[in-house]
């Protein structure tokens, strides 16, 4: 049995749950999610919570019964609070600054690298090396941070790069730190 699915997911107040054939509509004061629902679940929505139940207790559908409650959730957490990921840029003249909607991040390549939102992602410049990136749907705003960290991924030997504002960048000892020695090897 699946521990996460059996629990119900609570509805908050000013959050509207619609669920018609399988696709299952959250809007709430931030905005409005759909997803689709498998047809090995089943939603039983009552006043103040929902339901998740598996119409089979074969393997699949045990898999998707803890994976369907967790989107649920992670729905009505989105339409009522939002998620936000921060970026760090970490390097002599990294750099981000925001024109219009487009984020301009200076990163040590030869030109500006320019980023543009997506209509349901918002981009906040805190400083000149901090990017926060908000918006409702958890995947969506996981999947942007992921991306501006793929253009330049902190490296290990310097720990330059852009990253997590939680991250610890595992560094690496450089050549002088492989001999064990200050620099030439022998002699003394």
């Amino acid at each position: 049995m699946s521990r996460i699915g059996q629990q119900p997911v609570k509805i908050p107040e000013g959050v509207e749950i619609n669920y018609h054939g399988s696709t299952l509509t959250v809007k709430g004061p931030l905005g409005e999610l759909k997803q689709k629902i498998r047809s090995e679940i089943k939603l039983e929505i009552g006043q103040d919570e929902i339901k998740v139940i598996r119409k089979k207790n074969d393997k699949f559908s045990r898999s998707l019964h803890g994976l369907i409650r967790t989107l649920v959730a992670n729905m009505i957490t989105g339409v009522t609070q939002g998620y936000s990921k921060v970026l760090k840029l970490v390097g002599t003249g990294y750099r981000v600054e925001k024109q219009e909607e487009n984020l301009v991040l200076s990163l040590g390549f030869s030109h500006p690298v320019v980023v543009e939102p997506i209509k349901e992602i918002q981009f906040e410049v805190e400083d000149k090396e901090t990017i926060k990136i908000s918006g409702i749907d958890k995947a969506l705003v996981g999947q942007v941070a992921a991306k501006i960290r793929q253009i330049r991924p902190p490296e290990p030997y310097k720990g330059k790069g852009v990253r997590y504002q939680d991250e610890e960048v595992r560094r690496k000892p450089g050549k002088a730190g492989k001999t064990g020695e200050g620099g030439f090897g022998g002699g003394e």
